[in-house]
């Protein structure tokens, strides 16, 4: 995982580390931030933690296919763009969207 992120759920942010610890600081559209733990369970990321709300989450991240390729994160004019090759999260201050970009030959 790096330090940013885009979740098509409606935000984006930079991600920092303590020890075992990762919060998810939401820069751009829900207001608030993430806290939790991350581990791995063979291929997938296990992460659970406490959404800005209080209520408690667990989420199952299982690689992308063909993931290889560019990789980068975009802040400008009040949006966030994170790329993990063709996989693109777009995110704003009304929503988040997903994209997969055209393979080119």
């Amino acid at each position: 995982m790096g330090d940013y992120y885009a979740d098509s759920r409606g935000f984006a942010g930079i991600t920092s580390y303590g020890g075992q610890q990762v919060r998810f600081h939401h820069d751009v559209g829900e207001p608030g931030e993430d806290e939790g733990f991350l581990r791995l369970d063979g291929d997938w990321l296990i992460e659970e933690g406490t959404n800005p709300d209080g209520s408690t989450f667990r989420e199952v991240w299982n690689p992308l296919p063909n993931s290889g390729g560019p990789c980068g994160a975009w802040q400008v004019a009040g949006c966030q763009v994170v790329q993990v090759g063709p996989h693109i999260v777009y995110v704003d201050s009304t929503e988040g969207r997903y994209f997969r970009a055209a393979t080119l030959a």
